[in-house]
């Protein structure tokens, strides 16, 4: 990042006959709008900028490489299944039947065999995408090509520096991925929680009295347990929602930021210092993260689609 100092040139009064002076600026002055602006360069956006609108749709760097990670999937799960499946797996073929089997298990032991069948499908895609989604922010290349300022008699054709628009950008560093995520899953663990308990069974399951008491005590267990009903209705709708999604953007956006910064160091050691442990720390938050979403929906599901016992005065 280059940061040039101006200087101030002070013009001649009416009355004043001697030549101009040109006053240089202080350290201070000069270094302080070049530092303010290089702040706010290095760190990048919230929003995605847009790449291209289709109609009056804007298409982010983001969505972009949301589009290639879903090609890819199923390109390689098409031909690792396209008329070549075998009863001794081997290949790709086997590592995908470690996933399956793997996450059907763990479903099974957690929740309802009924119910494991309508989670699989959605806790596995989300595990896949977004592990893969997270992983595109180590891929070379990510955030640093795209639109910027050309770099003045450079040996590299086509160099820019101060990237305004990145072709590429980690896809859950865009909040509107993770909540739109975020919502499928509150819809459909919605639908599941009143298909398995009906919509009466669902409403003791959250606002009924969940222990045995006596007649005297029980309108006051039902006032009390009334308020946990409320507690637990925001919970579902709100907390566990918000929770799931910025947690996930949370934590992949500092990543990306802690790129950014490394990649700005002013001694070239320092930066490669810097962004290999980065990397390496990185590799291992991206792959939790996504286990930790998918273990979460699982969980959250759990606890709407069980039956417990409601007892009654």
């Amino acid at each position: 990042m280059i940061c040039a100092a101006g200087l101030k040139a002070q013009s001649p009064t009416p009355t004043q006959t001697q030549t101009p002076v040109v006053q240089q600026a202080t350290p201070s002055e000069a270094q302080t709008p070049a530092a303010n602006a290089a702040e706010g360069e290095v760190l990048p956006t919230q929003a995605p900028p847009a790449l291209f609108y289709i109609g009056p749709f804007p298409i982010s760097n983001s969505i972009v490489c949301s589009w290639i990670i879903a090609v890819i999937i199923i390109i390689v799960v098409r031909v690792s299944t396209w008329n070549n499946l075998k009863e001794i797996p081997s290949g790709m073929q086997n590592f995908i039947e470690f996933i399956v089997e793997s996450w059907d298990n763990f479903m099974k032991d957690v929740l309802d065999e009924r119910v494991a069948r309508w989670v699989f499908p959605y806790a596995t895609t989300f595990l896949i995408f977004i592990t893969l989604c997270n992983y595109v922010d180590l891929v070379p290349g990510v955030d640093t090509i795209g639109y910027g300022t050309p770099v003045q008699n450079s040996v590299m054709p086509r160099s820019v520096e101060n990237i305004d628009l990145p072709f590429f950008r980690p896809p859950t560093t865009d909040a509107n991925l993770t909540v739109a995520m975020t919502l499928v899953f509150l819809v459909v663990s919605m639908y599941w929680a009143l298909r398995y308990n009906g919509i009466w069974g669902f409403t003791k399951h959250v606002f009924g009295v969940k222990m045995k008491v006596g007649k005297a005590v029980y309108p006051i267990m039902m006032l009390l347990f009334l308020f946990i009903g409320l507690m637990e209705a925001v919970s579902i709708l709100f907390a566990r929602p918000v929770a799931l999604a910025m947690r996930l953007f949370g934590n992949i956006f500092a990543g990306q930021t802690m790129f950014a910064m490394g990649f700005h160091l002013n001694h070239w050691l320092g930066t490669l210092a810097i962004t290999i442990i980065i990397y390496f720390y990185e590799t291992f938050v991206c792959l939790v993260q996504a286990f930790v979403f998918a273990l979460l929906v699982v969980a959250f599901v759990g606890t709407m689609c069980s039956h417990q016992e409601e007892e009654s005065h």
